[in-house]
């Protein structure tokens, strides 16, 4: 498994179409993979950045991570970016929520939050942990 992620955040969204859009336009993502349904409905996506990748679908596709996820609550995703103000312009020339400016931490990262059009929080920054 050298050079794959090992760990992807998966999410459901209500208008999965609509999420897509939004994580590779405002956020930078690359759209990987999209498998829908013959009724539209996203049965698997993955999008990429940098060296990581998230995965997202439809809410109400069926299924057993469907039906657990159904009760679930928004999930916050942490992703490392060379620019964090370069990042979060993008974000808000896209209208998007913005939870903390950028702004230099403790610990050495500079990073900002935003809100995706589903209530998940997602955090841009400098650090990296090293695992």
């Amino acid at each position: 498994m050298a050079g794959h992620p090992s760990v992807f955040p998966t999410l459901l969204y209500g208008d999965a179409e609509a999420a897509i859009q939004q994580l590779t336009e405002a956020f930078g993502f690359t759209r990987v993979a999209v498998y829908e349904a013959g009724d539209g409905t996203v049965m698997h996506a993955e999008l990429a950045y940098g060296s990581g990748a998230v995965m997202l679908g439809s809410k109400g596709r069926g299924g057993v991570f469907d039906t657990v996820m159904a009760q679930a609550g928004p999930a916050g995703v942490y992703v490392v970016v060379e620019d964090v103000d370069a990042h979060h312009r993008r974000a808000v020339e896209h209208g998007v929520e913005i939870l903390m400016e950028p702004t230099d931490q403790d610990y050495g990262s500079r990073d900002y939050m935003a809100r995706d059009a589903e209530g998940n929080v997602w955090s841009f920054g400098t650090y990296a942990p090293q695992v």
